[in-house]
């Protein structure tokens, strides 16, 4: 017989294993509920995408554990100017890049393409140029003779001022900064929120006259349309505030005309790349207007419904939230049209709490919003967060935008973590992704699957992000959309289980 002193020691010994092994198990379960809630869980992967998914996994553990071990290294926890370039020599990136991703919800019409693209804008004929003194702002515009209107200093022919420079390639390079916010100090210069939109907005004041010649603004839309496909983009959603467009010949068209001018162009280019299942229009005038100003864009986005159901699809505003009208302002004309428009409201892109900006979430709800722009104060509204998974209203993120306009300094603190790690009915897009240098919607799926979601997360929640952005989407025949990525899927899956990178 065992001596009681070791029958004793043992007992404990077992006890201590059953309740150490009891809370292992418990850890395991919470674990595992944890993430079974996450976007992408109900999704079952096949044998290719199992392999394909622990090349994927393998990569991006990689690039979290160097971070782990050396925060200072981890690229992503610094401003994006300095690893956008950095990260596309990653083979992660390049596999992403790579992705089929769906469709594109939420972008800004003249803000998509690189600045390199804006700046070959101004080699075109009869352009004039006007700079302030201190060249803080520059304009344009197209003219066969000097333009009518006054300017800050005088007009010049671009031509003629590039030439006079005595340094065309140092007169480019500084052209090139009215067109982007990429700078070498950016955590100098964009201090907050007001820094960083200050400059954004001194973007589209400058480019407004260069993109509404209506020559250039066909082109940039086609040009664009073009690398939203190359970035393996299959169906764009265009927010547009419909400018006026004008020509050579003293012609002005209305936002009329520039509606059928994008439906032509959208036709033109889905005749050449029949792959592309097209794009389509949300009217969004600035937030920026008096309320006789918001009727009369209601009644010309009613006027274009009428004369193309099938190309625009409703209506929005938008604009800075903190320093706009908020949407409670208008709610009597929204509550009236929303039988007429569905609505895609931006709300909640601030970081404010309580006030009309992330109060603006609460609006976009009871006014039945199809989708909403960025939500992305959305987190401190727990209600709202139970009445937007309810009503499946879809939320529309872009992580890199809320990087570089300051809601956020590192993206492993973005809300979309929270909105992923629940399930909500949520998806990626770009917002204006020309401004920063970005790629239409590569780099947002890349920071979103490292430094966003879990680390757990996987070749999961890349296709349910891609799929979702079909689900929520406007397109009439969703299962021919769908159909189509699952075709592109399985080669992409193909491609990564071969190495072709």
């Amino acid at each position: 017989m065992w001596p009681l002193a070791v029958l004793l020691v043992t007992n404990i010994i077992f006890t201590q294993s059953q309740c150490m092994q009891s809370v292992l198990d418990e850890r395991k379960d919470l674990l595992e509920r944890e993430l079974a809630m996450m976007v992408g869980n109900s999704i079952e992967l096949s044998d290719s995408e199992l392999k394909a998914n622990e090349i994927i996994m393998n990569l991006k553990h990689d690039e979290i554990q160097r971070g782990f071990l050396h925060p200072k290294q981890f690229n992503l926890s610094k401003h994006f100017f300095e690893y956008k370039d950095e990260v596309k020599k990653t083979k992660l990136f390049q596999i992403i890049q790579s992705m089929p991703k769906g469709a594109v919800l939420h972008a800004h019409d003249t803000k998509l393409l690189s600045p390199d693209y804006v700046l070959a804008l101004t080699y075109w004929e009869d352009l004039w140029v006007c700079w302030t003194e201190d060249k803080y702002f520059v304009e344009f515009y197209f003219s066969k003779i000097t333009p009518a209107f006054p300017c800050a200093t005088e007009w010049e022919l671009m031509s003629e001022a590039r030439n006079a420079s005595g340094d065309v390639e140092q007169f480019d390079a500084d052209l090139r900064k009215h067109f982007t916010m990429v700078i070498d100090n950016p955590n100098e210069v964009y201090t907050d929120v007001n820094a960083a939109w200050q400059k954004f907005q001194r973007y589209f004041i400058s480019t407004g006259n260069l993109f509404s010649y209506k020559p250039v603004f066909e082109q940039y839309y086609y040009d664009t349309l073009l690398e939203f496909r190359k970035d393996q983009v299959m169906y764009l959603e265009l927010r547009s505030t419909m400018p006026s467009l004008y020509d050579l010949d003293g012609n002005v068209f209305d936002a009329v005309e520039t509606a059928v001018t994008y439906k032509r162009v959208t036709e033109k280019f889905m005749r050449d790349y029949p792959d592309f299942f097209g794009a389509k229009l949300i009217y969004s005038p600035l937030k920026l207007v008096d309320k006789a100003t918001l009727q009369e864009c209601i009644k010309t986005a009613l006027l274009i419904q009428s004369l193309m159901p099938d190309f625009l699809l409703g209506f929005d505003l938008v604009g800075q939230e903190d320093f706009r009208a908020p949407l409670k302002e208008f709610l009597p004309e929204l509550a009236e049209i929303r039988e007429q428009l569905d609505l895609y409201l931006h709300a909640g892109e601030t970081n404010w709490y309580g006030t009309a900006s992330d109060e603006n979430l609460l609006d976009a709800v009871v006014l039945g919003a199809k989708r909403i722009g960025h939500a992305f104060a959305l987190t401190k509204h727990p209600l709202l967060m139970e009445e937007v998974k309810k009503r499946q209203i879809a939320l529309e993120i872009n992580v890199v935008s809320n990087i570089v306009l300051k809601l956020v300094q590192d993206p492993r603190n973005h809300p979309l973590a929270t909105y992923l790690s629940q399930n909500m009915p949520v998806l990626l897009s770009s917002d204006d992704p020309g401004v920063w240098e970005a790629l239409p919607m590569s780099h947002d799926f890349y920071v979103t699957f490292v430094a966003v979601a879990s680390r757990h997360a996987d070749l999961k929640l890349l296709k349910q992000l891609a799929l979702n952005s079909l689900y929520y989407s406007s397109y009439p025949e969703k299962h021919k959309l769908v159909h189509a990525f699952e075709i592109r899927w399985t080669k992409f899956i193909d491609a990564i289980v071969k190495d072709k990178w």
